[in-house]
């Protein structure tokens, strides 16, 4: 059994979403007072955790506000909850150990990240259909039908629309390979170039919406801080950057779902991210491709639907090297043809990259699934 994710948008009235709104607000009120009282504890020698914070709020803070009643109560104690993981990513070392995996945790703000979590008290969510009837909320309708059974969900807003998340097991299907190892090189100019011979054109979505994002940004500006045309505008400019993180996931999705299920391996370089982006000429454009979200989609979806997944060593010359003779030589970004001077070979270089990629399998190579 494996798990999955969906994350759905909700279909609203006004009286669900000032609903939601509360309870998200209720949720941000609990973590703040668990993150204040949590840091007063440390200058006092103790140490917290977050069963005593809930042991507090709930015999002590909790009576003081009465309309914590009309709330669910799930909301506060998956906030204190959240808490305690947040400081456990936070005490918890890396790789180098040297720093956490996480930030010290902050102090959260109304209108950013707003969310809560919900269960039904051990028993499990059944959502079936269009219509859902969710633990104290009550019914609320999708824009898309849902079959899952899970033991908890969160809501969250996203440029004031309301969207349901949640994970459930199922059961992986290997699927029928018409490729036995690809090897695919990830670029700029195209999003990737498979050995096959495939070409999957990037779809750009921050370059082709960044003028008008850039639009936006000054309308916000121009208008008086926290005034009602000031939060409209926000909303303008957070529903356009949703759109194009949108069109970016979507293409994402695409690919990977297309290399996991109809190639036995998929064969990647280990590319390094962060340095890469330190390039500032390359900068927007590489961000822009989501290569940490591909290699990430890939990963799962290799081991739903029966595929390996090879991640090829990042010092591996697949550029510099002629698939035909294995010719090494430098190839700056401005050659975009690989000329070889022993052989002959005159190939593109994303696919001279992705033909070595495919060949590199047996060599020094990871296997992640």
């Amino acid at each position: 059994m494996s798990m999955k994710s969906i994350r759905t948008k909700l279909k609203l009235n006004n009286k669900q979403k000032t609903l939601m709104a509360q309870h998200a607000g209720y949720s941000r009120w609990v973590y703040n007072w668990g993150l204040s009282l949590w840091n007063a504890a440390y200058r006092d020698s103790y140490q917290p955790n977050a069963r005593k914070l809930r042991e507090v709020f709930t015999n002590h803070t909790k009576p003081l506000y009465p309309w914590m009643k009309s709330l669910s109560s799930k909301v506060y104690q998956y906030a204190l909850i959240n808490l305690g993981e947040a400081f456990k990513r936070f005490f918890s070392f890396g790789m180098l150990r040297k720093q956490g995996l996480g930030k010290y945790p902050r102090f959260k703000k109304k209108g950013k990240h707003d969310s809560f979590t919900i269960d039904n008290c051990g028993k499990p969510i059944e959502l079936n259909g269009w219509s859902h009837k969710l633990p104290f909320i009550g019914m609320v309708k999708t824009y898309e039908p849902i079959e899952a059974t899970t033991q908890k969900i969160t809501i969250s807003r996203q440029a004031d629309d309301w969207y349901l998340s949640l994970a459930f097991e199922f059961t992986p299907t290997s699927t029928e390979k018409i490729t036995d190892v690809v090897g695919v090189d990830l670029g700029v100019k195209t999003l990737a170039t498979l050995s096959t011979g495939e070409v999957f054109n990037s779809v750009k979505p921050y370059r082709k919406a960044q003028n008008k994002l850039a639009k936006l940004q000054r309308q916000v500006s121009r208008k008086v801080k926290h005034s009602r045309n000031w939060y409209k505008a926000v909303i303008k400019l957070a529903k356009q950057h949703r759109r194009v993180a949108n069109i970016r996931k979507d293409a994402l999705h695409k690919l990977t779902t297309y290399l996991a299920k109809n190639h036995g391996s998929v064969v990647i370089e280990d590319l390094n991210v962060s340095g890469m982006l330190a390039n500032h000429k390359l900068a927007k454009s590489i961000a822009d491709q989501g290569f940490y979200e591909f290699r990430r989609q890939l990963e799962y979806k290799c081991q739903w639907y029966g595929s390996e997944l090879v991640v090829v060593d990042k010092f591996f010359p697949s550029s510099k090297t002629c698939s035909n003779c294995g010719h090494v030589q430098d190839m700056p970004l401005s050659l975009r043809t690989y000329d070889c001077p022993d052989c002959g070979l005159s190939i593109d270089r994303d696919l001279n990259a992705s033909i070595n990629l495919r060949n590199a399998v047996g060599s020094t190579v990871n296997a992640c699934g």
